[in-house]
Protein backbone atom coordinates (compact mmCIF):
# COMPACT_ATOMS: atom_id res chain seq x y z
CA UNK A 1 0.00 0.00 0.00
CA UNK A 2 2.83 2.20 0.73
CA UNK A 3 4.65 1.76 -1.73
CA UNK A 4 1.95 1.54 -4.10
CA UNK A 5 1.35 5.11 -3.07
CA UNK A 6 4.74 6.23 -3.59
CA UNK A 7 4.31 5.19 -7.23
CA UNK A 8 0.99 6.72 -7.68
CA UNK A 9 2.13 10.34 -6.50
CA UNK A 10 6.22 10.48 -7.66
CA UNK A 11 9.01 11.21 -5.40
CA UNK A 12 11.04 14.47 -4.95
CA UNK A 13 13.91 14.29 -8.11
CA UNK A 14 16.60 14.95 -5.42
CA UNK A 15 16.56 15.69 -1.63
CA UNK A 16 17.51 19.24 -2.38
CA UNK A 17 14.23 19.46 -4.45
CA UNK A 18 12.40 18.50 -1.25
CA UNK A 19 14.20 21.06 0.97
CA UNK A 20 13.54 23.82 -1.53
CA UNK A 21 9.57 22.16 -2.14
CA UNK A 22 9.50 22.51 2.54
CA UNK A 23 11.40 25.43 2.33
CA UNK A 24 8.91 27.05 -0.02
CA UNK A 25 5.95 25.85 1.91
CA UNK A 26 7.73 27.34 5.08
CA UNK A 27 8.22 30.99 3.78
CA UNK A 28 5.13 32.54 3.42
CA UNK A 29 3.43 36.76 3.97
CA UNK A 30 4.81 36.31 7.58
CA UNK A 31 8.82 36.49 6.75
CA UNK A 32 8.26 39.13 4.75
CA UNK A 33 7.06 41.61 7.09
CA UNK A 34 5.86 40.06 10.19
CA UNK A 35 9.37 38.11 11.66
CA UNK A 36 11.71 41.58 10.20
CA UNK A 37 9.21 43.74 12.49
CA UNK A 38 8.93 41.68 15.40
CA UNK A 39 12.38 41.11 15.59
CA UNK A 40 13.23 44.76 15.35
CA UNK A 41 11.05 45.70 18.23
CA UNK A 42 11.72 43.51 20.70
CA UNK A 43 15.32 43.85 20.69
CA UNK A 44 16.62 43.38 17.48
CA UNK A 45 19.50 40.74 17.91
CA UNK A 46 18.98 39.35 21.04
CA UNK A 47 15.12 38.37 19.58
CA UNK A 48 16.99 37.07 16.88
CA UNK A 49 19.00 34.91 19.09
CA UNK A 50 15.80 33.64 21.36
CA UNK A 51 14.23 32.79 17.91
CA UNK A 52 17.09 30.37 16.73
CA UNK A 53 16.90 28.83 20.03
CA UNK A 54 13.30 28.61 20.01
CA UNK A 55 13.68 26.60 16.27
CA UNK A 56 16.12 24.26 17.44
CA UNK A 57 14.47 23.02 20.68
CA UNK A 58 10.64 23.23 19.14
CA UNK A 59 10.27 23.73 15.45
CA UNK A 60 13.25 21.56 14.36
CA UNK A 61 11.95 18.34 16.18
CA UNK A 62 8.09 18.83 15.60
CA UNK A 63 9.48 19.09 11.89
CA UNK A 64 11.65 16.05 11.86
CA UNK A 65 8.58 14.64 13.53
CA UNK A 66 6.72 15.46 10.81
CA UNK A 67 8.64 14.53 8.15
CA UNK A 68 9.58 11.02 9.72
CA UNK A 69 5.86 10.28 9.58
CA UNK A 70 5.46 11.49 5.99
CA UNK A 71 8.28 9.25 4.70
CA UNK A 72 7.66 6.49 7.27
CA UNK A 73 3.32 6.52 5.94
CA UNK A 74 4.32 7.37 2.25
CA UNK A 75 1.05 8.79 1.32
CA UNK A 76 -1.48 11.84 1.81
CA UNK A 77 -1.50 12.63 5.92
CA UNK A 78 -4.80 11.09 6.09
CA UNK A 79 -3.71 7.68 5.33
CA UNK A 80 -0.60 7.89 6.41
CA UNK A 81 -2.11 8.65 9.63
CA UNK A 82 -4.42 5.65 9.62
CA UNK A 83 -1.31 3.43 8.61
CA UNK A 84 0.91 4.60 11.48
CA UNK A 85 -1.58 4.31 14.12
CA UNK A 86 -2.65 0.77 13.00
CA UNK A 87 0.92 0.17 13.29
CA UNK A 88 1.74 1.11 16.17
CA UNK A 89 -1.59 -0.45 17.59
CA UNK A 90 -2.73 3.02 19.30
CA UNK A 91 -6.52 4.94 19.95
CA UNK A 92 -8.14 5.60 16.35
CA UNK A 93 -8.49 9.01 18.17
CA UNK A 94 -4.73 9.39 16.77
CA UNK A 95 -5.60 9.58 12.84
CA UNK A 96 -7.24 12.83 13.39
CA UNK A 97 -4.04 14.03 13.27
CA UNK A 98 -4.27 13.51 9.52
CA UNK A 99 -7.42 15.02 9.10
CA UNK A 100 -7.25 17.96 10.90
CA UNK A 101 -4.22 19.03 9.06
CA UNK A 102 -6.12 18.41 5.63
CA UNK A 103 -8.70 20.70 6.95
CA UNK A 104 -6.43 23.19 8.37
CA UNK A 105 -4.67 23.41 5.16
CA UNK A 106 -7.41 24.13 3.19
CA UNK A 107 -9.26 26.53 6.12
CA UNK A 108 -6.01 28.51 6.28
CA UNK A 109 -5.81 28.49 2.10
CA UNK A 110 -9.38 29.98 1.83
CA UNK A 111 -8.16 33.23 3.58
CA UNK A 112 -4.77 32.91 2.69
CA UNK A 113 -5.94 33.37 -1.04
CA UNK A 114 -7.62 36.75 -0.71
CA UNK A 115 -4.07 38.29 0.93
CA UNK A 116 -2.09 36.74 -1.40
CA UNK A 117 -4.37 38.48 -4.27
CA UNK A 118 -3.41 41.64 -2.75
CA UNK A 119 0.15 41.20 -3.44
CA UNK A 120 -0.69 40.31 -6.96
CA UNK A 121 -2.69 43.43 -7.11
CA UNK A 122 0.29 45.45 -6.24
CA UNK A 123 2.33 43.64 -8.93
CA UNK A 124 0.06 45.85 -11.36
CA UNK A 125 -0.47 48.71 -9.41
CA UNK A 126 3.30 49.23 -9.24
CA UNK A 127 4.43 48.29 -12.90
CA UNK A 128 1.60 50.79 -14.58
CA UNK A 129 3.29 53.17 -12.77
CA UNK A 130 0.22 54.49 -10.63
CA UNK A 131 2.16 55.01 -7.51
CA UNK A 132 4.81 56.73 -9.33
CA UNK A 133 5.31 60.28 -6.58
CA UNK A 134 2.42 59.01 -3.96
CA UNK A 135 1.83 60.52 -0.83
CA UNK A 136 1.08 58.51 2.42
CA UNK A 137 -2.19 59.61 2.41
CA UNK A 138 -2.92 58.49 -1.40
CA UNK A 139 -1.40 55.70 -0.66
CA UNK A 140 -2.99 54.60 2.09
CA UNK A 141 -6.58 55.50 0.34
CA UNK A 142 -5.84 53.66 -2.71
CA UNK A 143 -5.29 50.38 -0.17
CA UNK A 144 -8.44 51.38 1.71
CA UNK A 145 -10.46 51.17 -2.05
CA UNK A 146 -9.03 47.81 -3.01
CA UNK A 147 -10.29 46.89 0.29
CA UNK A 148 -13.26 48.32 0.02
CA UNK A 149 -14.05 46.62 -3.98
CA UNK A 150 -14.85 42.96 -3.01
CA UNK A 151 -15.17 42.98 -7.27
CA UNK A 152 -11.40 43.51 -7.11
CA UNK A 153 -10.81 42.01 -4.39
CA UNK A 154 -12.76 38.47 -5.82
CA UNK A 155 -10.71 39.47 -9.07
CA UNK A 156 -7.15 38.91 -7.64
CA UNK A 157 -8.53 36.15 -5.08
CA UNK A 158 -9.39 34.15 -8.51
CA UNK A 159 -5.81 34.84 -10.16
CA UNK A 160 -3.85 33.86 -7.44
CA UNK A 161 -6.03 30.35 -6.86
CA UNK A 162 -5.61 29.66 -10.72
CA UNK A 163 -1.99 29.93 -9.95
CA UNK A 164 -1.90 27.54 -7.12
CA UNK A 165 -3.88 24.59 -8.77
CA UNK A 166 -1.70 25.23 -12.09
CA UNK A 167 1.50 23.81 -10.56
CA UNK A 168 0.02 20.96 -8.15
CA UNK A 169 -2.23 19.52 -11.26
CA UNK A 170 1.68 18.68 -12.26
CA UNK A 171 2.07 16.82 -9.73
CA UNK A 172 4.90 16.00 -7.73
CA UNK A 173 7.25 15.95 -10.41
CA UNK A 174 6.12 18.17 -12.91
CA UNK A 175 4.31 20.64 -10.81
CA UNK A 176 5.62 20.69 -7.19
CA UNK A 177 9.05 19.92 -7.94
CA UNK A 178 9.68 22.04 -10.89
CA UNK A 179 7.96 25.49 -9.02
CA UNK A 180 10.67 24.75 -6.05
CA UNK A 181 13.93 24.81 -8.20
CA UNK A 182 12.31 27.73 -10.29
CA UNK A 183 10.46 29.81 -7.40
CA UNK A 184 12.96 29.16 -4.31
CA UNK A 185 16.59 30.26 -6.48
CA UNK A 186 14.30 33.06 -8.03
CA UNK A 187 12.99 34.29 -4.28
CA UNK A 188 17.01 34.74 -3.43
CA UNK A 189 17.93 36.45 -6.47
CA UNK A 190 15.63 38.71 -5.99
CA UNK A 191 16.05 39.28 -2.22
CA UNK A 192 19.92 40.17 -3.16
CA UNK A 193 18.81 42.51 -5.83
CA UNK A 194 16.27 44.32 -3.00
CA UNK A 195 19.40 44.27 -0.77
CA UNK A 196 21.61 45.81 -3.38
CA UNK A 197 19.08 48.93 -4.33
CA UNK A 198 18.58 48.78 -0.71
CA UNK A 199 22.73 49.49 0.06
CA UNK A 200 22.27 52.49 -2.80
CA UNK A 201 19.45 54.49 -1.90
CA UNK A 202 18.55 53.73 1.93
CA UNK A 203 20.42 54.22 5.32
CA UNK A 204 21.44 50.29 5.56
CA UNK A 205 23.18 51.13 8.65
CA UNK A 206 19.98 52.38 10.30
CA UNK A 207 18.11 49.00 8.70
CA UNK A 208 20.89 47.07 10.07
CA UNK A 209 20.89 48.38 13.78
CA UNK A 210 17.34 47.86 14.30
CA UNK A 211 17.33 44.33 13.16
CA UNK A 212 20.75 42.87 14.62
CA UNK A 213 21.77 44.86 17.53
CA UNK A 214 21.26 43.48 21.06
CA UNK A 215 18.77 45.38 22.49
CA UNK A 216 18.38 43.33 25.64
CA UNK A 217 16.00 45.69 27.45
CA UNK A 218 13.66 45.94 24.71
CA UNK A 219 13.29 41.68 24.90
CA UNK A 220 10.17 41.21 26.81
CA UNK A 221 8.59 38.23 28.44
CA UNK A 222 5.51 38.64 25.73
CA UNK A 223 8.49 39.06 22.87
CA UNK A 224 9.66 35.50 24.04
CA UNK A 225 6.42 34.17 23.63
CA UNK A 226 6.27 35.69 20.42
CA UNK A 227 9.44 33.97 19.20
CA UNK A 228 8.63 31.01 20.15
CA UNK A 229 4.90 31.56 18.33
CA UNK A 230 6.78 32.49 15.25
CA UNK A 231 9.59 29.61 15.49
CA UNK A 232 6.57 27.15 15.47
CA UNK A 233 4.54 28.78 12.99
CA UNK A 234 6.94 29.83 10.72
CA UNK A 235 8.00 26.35 9.38
CA UNK A 236 4.13 25.47 8.58
CA UNK A 237 4.08 22.58 11.20
CA UNK A 238 0.51 21.15 11.71
CA UNK A 239 -0.64 22.09 8.64
CA UNK A 240 -0.23 18.42 6.75
CA UNK A 241 1.77 19.79 4.20
CA UNK A 242 5.08 18.73 5.85
CA UNK A 243 4.23 15.95 6.20
CA UNK A 244 2.51 15.29 2.49
CA UNK A 245 6.02 16.53 1.54
CA UNK A 246 7.73 13.79 3.59
CA UNK A 247 6.20 11.42 1.97
CA UNK A 248 7.57 11.97 -1.20
CA UNK A 249 10.59 12.46 0.50
CA UNK A 250 13.43 9.77 -1.43
CA UNK A 251 14.50 7.07 1.07
CA UNK A 252 17.79 7.28 2.30
CA UNK A 253 17.73 11.09 2.56
CA UNK A 254 19.38 11.98 6.25
CA UNK A 255 15.96 13.94 7.81
CA UNK A 256 17.59 15.63 10.46
CA UNK A 257 20.02 17.59 8.58
CA UNK A 258 17.92 17.93 6.44
CA UNK A 259 15.41 19.59 8.49
CA UNK A 260 17.92 22.46 10.09
CA UNK A 261 19.25 23.34 6.52
CA UNK A 262 15.30 24.13 6.12
CA UNK A 263 14.49 26.21 9.42
CA UNK A 264 18.35 28.17 8.19
CA UNK A 265 16.71 28.74 5.17
CA UNK A 266 13.49 29.91 6.16
CA UNK A 267 14.99 32.10 8.79
CA UNK A 268 17.51 33.44 6.22
CA UNK A 269 14.71 34.49 3.98
CA UNK A 270 13.36 36.41 6.85
CA UNK A 271 16.48 38.27 7.85
CA UNK A 272 16.97 39.35 4.25
CA UNK A 273 13.44 40.66 3.77
CA UNK A 274 14.26 42.86 6.78
CA UNK A 275 17.68 44.38 5.35
CA UNK A 276 15.75 44.39 2.14
CA UNK A 277 12.79 46.54 3.99
CA UNK A 278 14.27 48.76 6.74
CA UNK A 279 17.44 50.19 5.26
CA UNK A 280 14.36 52.21 2.77
CA UNK A 281 12.02 52.45 5.56
CA UNK A 282 14.83 54.39 7.56
CA UNK A 283 15.99 56.34 4.69
CA UNK A 284 12.27 58.06 4.05
CA UNK A 285 11.26 60.92 6.73
CA UNK A 286 7.81 60.02 8.46
CA UNK A 287 7.71 56.48 7.71
CA UNK A 288 7.81 54.04 10.63
CA UNK A 289 8.88 50.59 10.75
CA UNK A 290 6.69 49.26 13.15
CA UNK A 291 3.62 49.68 11.20
CA UNK A 292 3.04 45.87 10.68
CA UNK A 293 0.61 44.44 7.84
CA UNK A 294 0.34 48.14 6.42
CA UNK A 295 4.08 48.34 5.79
CA UNK A 296 3.61 46.83 3.31
CA UNK A 297 0.52 48.08 1.03
CA UNK A 298 0.79 51.35 2.16
CA UNK A 299 4.37 52.49 3.19
CA UNK A 300 6.68 50.34 0.93
CA UNK A 301 4.36 52.12 -2.39
CA UNK A 302 4.89 55.95 -0.85
CA UNK A 303 8.69 54.59 -0.48
CA UNK A 304 9.36 52.56 -4.19
CA UNK A 305 7.22 55.28 -5.36
CA UNK A 306 9.34 58.30 -4.34
CA UNK A 307 13.41 56.83 -4.89
CA UNK A 308 14.76 56.24 -8.35
CA UNK A 309 14.17 52.93 -9.95
CA UNK A 310 11.49 52.55 -7.20
CA UNK A 311 8.92 51.30 -9.31
CA UNK A 312 10.92 48.59 -11.20
CA UNK A 313 12.11 47.68 -7.73
CA UNK A 314 9.07 48.14 -5.96
CA UNK A 315 7.56 45.58 -8.92
CA UNK A 316 10.43 43.19 -8.17
CA UNK A 317 9.33 43.75 -4.40
CA UNK A 318 5.76 42.37 -4.78
CA UNK A 319 6.77 39.90 -7.64
CA UNK A 320 8.93 38.50 -4.41
CA UNK A 321 6.11 38.50 -2.11
CA UNK A 322 3.75 36.71 -4.42
CA UNK A 323 6.00 33.65 -5.22
CA UNK A 324 7.04 33.43 -1.16
CA UNK A 325 2.81 33.34 -0.85
CA UNK A 326 2.71 30.92 -4.26
CA UNK A 327 5.18 28.88 -2.80
CA UNK A 328 3.27 28.52 0.67
CA UNK A 329 -0.08 28.01 -1.03
CA UNK A 330 0.88 25.43 -3.27
CA UNK A 331 1.88 23.06 0.01
CA UNK A 332 -1.79 24.05 1.48
CA UNK A 333 -3.62 22.22 -1.40
CA UNK A 334 -1.23 19.46 -2.06
CA UNK A 335 -2.28 17.11 1.58
CA UNK A 336 -6.35 17.41 0.05
CA UNK A 337 -5.53 16.30 -3.64
CA UNK A 338 -3.24 13.34 -2.54
CA UNK A 339 -6.11 12.27 -0.58
CA UNK A 340 -8.44 12.77 -3.03
CA UNK A 341 -6.50 10.67 -5.36
CA UNK A 342 -5.67 7.29 -3.01
CA UNK A 343 -8.88 6.86 -1.48
CA UNK A 344 -11.76 8.01 -3.96
CA UNK A 345 -10.01 7.73 -7.18
CA UNK A 346 -9.89 11.11 -8.51
CA UNK A 347 -7.17 12.35 -10.85
CA UNK A 348 -5.34 15.63 -10.33
CA UNK A 349 -7.18 17.62 -12.22
CA UNK A 350 -10.69 16.95 -10.88
CA UNK A 351 -9.26 16.79 -7.20
CA UNK A 352 -7.57 19.92 -7.28
CA UNK A 353 -10.29 22.03 -9.03
CA UNK A 354 -12.51 20.45 -6.09
CA UNK A 355 -10.22 21.40 -3.40
CA UNK A 356 -9.60 24.56 -5.19
CA UNK A 357 -13.44 25.67 -6.16
CA UNK A 358 -14.17 25.19 -2.25
CA UNK A 359 -10.98 27.23 -0.77
CA UNK A 360 -12.34 29.88 -3.53
CA UNK A 361 -16.27 29.79 -2.40
CA UNK A 362 -14.65 29.96 0.90
CA UNK A 363 -12.60 32.46 0.47
CA UNK A 364 -15.69 34.99 -0.53
CA UNK A 365 -16.29 35.05 3.14
CA UNK A 366 -12.57 36.74 3.55
CA UNK A 367 -13.17 38.92 0.95
CA UNK A 368 -16.96 40.74 2.49
CA UNK A 369 -15.24 40.73 5.53
CA UNK A 370 -13.42 43.71 4.22
CA UNK A 371 -16.81 45.73 2.74
CA UNK A 372 -19.78 44.17 2.85
CA UNK A 373 -19.83 42.26 5.79
CA UNK A 374 -16.97 44.51 7.81
CA UNK A 375 -20.05 45.27 10.25
CA UNK A 376 -21.39 41.57 11.37
CA UNK A 377 -19.01 40.11 13.58
CA UNK A 378 -18.99 37.46 16.40
CA UNK A 379 -17.70 39.24 19.24
CA UNK A 380 -16.80 42.39 17.70
CA UNK A 381 -14.88 39.55 15.43
CA UNK A 382 -15.39 39.32 10.94
CA UNK A 383 -15.50 35.97 9.58
CA UNK A 384 -11.86 36.70 8.69
CA UNK A 385 -11.21 36.89 12.30
CA UNK A 386 -12.91 34.08 13.30
CA UNK A 387 -11.31 31.50 10.63
CA UNK A 388 -7.90 33.50 11.47
CA UNK A 389 -8.44 32.73 15.23
CA UNK A 390 -9.90 29.25 14.98
CA UNK A 391 -6.78 28.48 12.64
CA UNK A 392 -3.87 30.05 13.84
CA UNK A 393 -4.51 29.88 17.96
CA UNK A 394 -6.96 26.99 17.94
CA UNK A 395 -6.10 23.93 15.17
CA UNK A 396 -2.16 24.76 14.51
CA UNK A 397 -1.08 24.46 17.92
CA UNK A 398 -3.22 21.21 18.78
CA UNK A 399 -2.18 19.09 15.64
CA UNK A 400 1.36 20.13 17.00
CA UNK A 401 0.92 19.22 20.35
CA UNK A 402 -0.54 16.05 19.14
CA UNK A 403 1.86 15.06 16.40
CA UNK A 404 4.67 15.53 19.09
CA UNK A 405 3.06 13.36 21.53
CA UNK A 406 2.08 10.92 18.67
CA UNK A 407 5.93 10.15 17.81
CA UNK A 408 7.30 10.93 21.02
CA UNK A 409 4.96 8.14 23.40
CA UNK A 410 2.93 6.48 21.48
CA UNK A 411 4.70 6.02 18.41
CA UNK A 412 7.48 2.58 19.20
CA UNK A 413 10.86 4.01 19.64
CA UNK A 414 12.24 1.06 17.98
CA UNK A 415 9.71 2.52 14.55
CA UNK A 416 10.85 6.11 15.19
CA UNK A 417 14.44 4.58 15.61
CA UNK A 418 13.97 2.91 12.14
CA UNK A 419 13.01 6.31 10.33
CA UNK A 420 15.81 7.98 11.50
CA UNK A 421 18.68 5.69 10.88
CA UNK A 422 20.45 7.91 9.24
CA UNK A 423 20.86 10.31 12.67
CA UNK A 424 23.39 9.52 15.38
CA UNK A 425 22.12 7.75 18.29
CA UNK A 426 22.93 10.87 21.03
CA UNK A 427 21.17 13.71 18.34
CA UNK A 428 18.73 10.93 18.18
CA UNK A 429 17.96 10.82 22.13
CA UNK A 430 18.28 14.16 22.23
CA UNK A 431 15.60 14.57 19.78
CA UNK A 432 13.57 12.52 21.21
CA UNK A 433 13.65 13.79 24.75
CA UNK A 434 12.92 17.47 22.93
CA UNK A 435 9.95 16.03 21.62
CA UNK A 436 8.69 13.90 24.70
CA UNK A 437 9.00 16.64 26.84
CA UNK A 438 9.84 20.42 25.62
CA UNK A 439 7.46 20.28 22.74
CA UNK A 440 4.48 19.55 24.21
CA UNK A 441 5.37 22.20 27.21
CA UNK A 442 6.27 24.93 24.53
CA UNK A 443 3.14 24.50 22.39
CA UNK A 444 0.84 24.03 25.13
CA UNK A 445 2.26 27.53 26.28
CA UNK A 446 1.68 28.88 22.55
CA UNK A 447 -2.16 27.69 22.54
CA UNK A 448 -2.48 29.27 26.53
CA UNK A 449 -0.70 32.23 24.88
CA UNK A 450 -2.97 32.69 21.78
CA UNK A 451 -6.40 32.55 23.89
CA UNK A 452 -5.18 34.70 26.38
CA UNK A 453 -4.15 37.23 23.48
CA UNK A 454 -7.75 37.05 22.16
CA UNK A 455 -10.07 36.86 25.16
CA UNK A 456 -8.01 38.59 28.00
Amino acid sequence: MVDGNRRLHGTWASRWTFILAATGSAVGLGNIWKFPYIAGENGGGAFVLIYLGCILLVGVPVMMAEVMLGRRGGMSPINTMNHLVREAGAHPLWRSIGWLGVVVGLLILSYYGVIAGWALNYVVEMASGSLQGATGKESAARFSALLADPQQLLLCQTAFMILTMGVVIGGVTRGLGVAARVMMPMLFVLLVALILYAVNTGDFAAGARFLFSFRYESLSWDGVLEALGHAFFSLSLGMGAIMAYGAYMPEGAPIGRTVVTIAFLDTLVALMAGMAIFPMVFATPGMAPDAGPSLMFQTLPVIFGNMPGGLFFGTLFFVLVTIAAWSSSISLIEPGVAWLIESLGFNRVSANLLLGTLCWLLGIGTVLSFNLWKDYTIAGNTFFDVMDFVTASVMLPLIGLLIALFAGWVMKRDQAKEALSDTSPLLLAIWHWLLRYVSPLAIGVIFVFGLYNKFA
